[in-house]
């Protein structure tokens, strides 16, 4: 069983993915650095050689590999859930946690962080907030279908919400497969 994070990039998938796995004792696996170790290259250049359709081709693969793992929290790129079949596979590999943030944060936390440049590329022509906006609002349904749970990140440090992850996890007896028709929301 694996214990999937999603949501938008700069939610702190990554961050609260080795903080939960640290405290579960499980591993951790980081999505996107999987896809770069897997192409042999970084996102960036995935994106320049092939565009998106490239990157998620990519990404599906990762995704088959990595719904296979046991005991380990899996931080999914904000994307993942595009494909249908990356939906099943991840919905079906155990428990999936949805980590929002309202786009004025997500806007801010993607521009401090160092990785952006590198891990991030613009999705569309607009970048910035109206990007964020536009691609939340095609993706918000796909996560709701998703997720077994929900914390909003606002205002939380990552600590914080892998605790309250853990707390929802115990509480609910270490749930199996993902049922998703009701995240429960923290």
């Amino acid at each position: 069983m694996i214990l999937s994070l999603i949501g938008y990039r700069g939610t702190g998938k990554s961050t609260v993915g080795r903080l939960l796995a640290e405290r579960l004792g499980w591993s951790c696996v980081d999505a996107d650095e999987r896809i770069e170790q897997t192409a042999g290259k970084s996102i960036q250049a995935i994106f320049a050689e092939g565009g998106e359709p490239a990157f998620r081709d990519w990404e599906s693969r990762v995704v088959a590999e990595l719904c296979q793992l046991d005991k380990a929290v899996l931080a999914w790129g904000g994307g993942a859930i595009l494909r249908a079949q990356n939906r099943e596979w991840i919905c079906s590999a155990g428990p999936v946690v949805w980590l929002r943030a309202d786009v004025a944060t997500i806007d801010q936390r993607i521009h401090f962080d160092p990785s952006t440049q590198s891990r991030r590329p613009n999705l569309t022509t607009a970048g910035g907030r109206q990007e964020i906006e536009n691609i939340l609002a095609q993706r918000t349904p796909l996560y709701q279908q998703c997720a077994d749970f929900q914390v909003d990140t606002e205002g939380m440090t990552p600590p914080d919400v892998s605790a309250s992850i853990y707390e929802w996890w115990t509480k609910n007896d270490e749930p199996a497969a993902s049922s998703n028709d009701d995240a429960s929301d923290f």
